[in-house]
């Protein structure tokens, strides 16, 4: 069953801005490659001179909003891993301290330990 406010959460919180993080780089990213591609077809092609200027808009728009979707979806495939390494780490660590505990306790309870007088 779904926690109530699960959206809320600090980890739903941070992949959030990580996802709007890689849709804004990846609109830029993108459609600065639109615009490159769009004027070699302004100088290269008649057929993309005559298009109107809201088609020419239309286009540039695609190429930033399919851009900000796949960066997106990568930062947060980057993300989902980082927390599940980081996680896996913490579990790791705190079986090595319960570990290291158990171990000096036998120690510490073993006969051939104690000091002599």
């Amino acid at each position: 069953m779904r926690a109530h406010k699960a959206l809320e959460s600090e980890d739903a919180k941070e992949a959030q801005w990580e996802a709007a993080r890689g849709a804004a780089i990846g609109a830029v990213k993108w459609g600065a490659a639109s615009a490159v591609l769009g004027g070699v077809g302004f100088v290269l092609s008649p057929l993309y001179r005559g298009l109107t200027v809201q088609f020419k808009v239309y286009l540039q728009m695609s190429g930033m909003i399919v851009g900000s979707m796949i960066e997106a979806d990568y930062r947060m495939r980057q993300y989902e891993q980082r927390v599940r390494m980081q996680r896996r780490i913490a579990r790791d660590r705190a079986v090595w301290d319960d570990y290291e505990k158990e171990l000096i306790e036998i120690k510490d309870e073993s006969p051939g330990t104690e000091q002599k007088k």
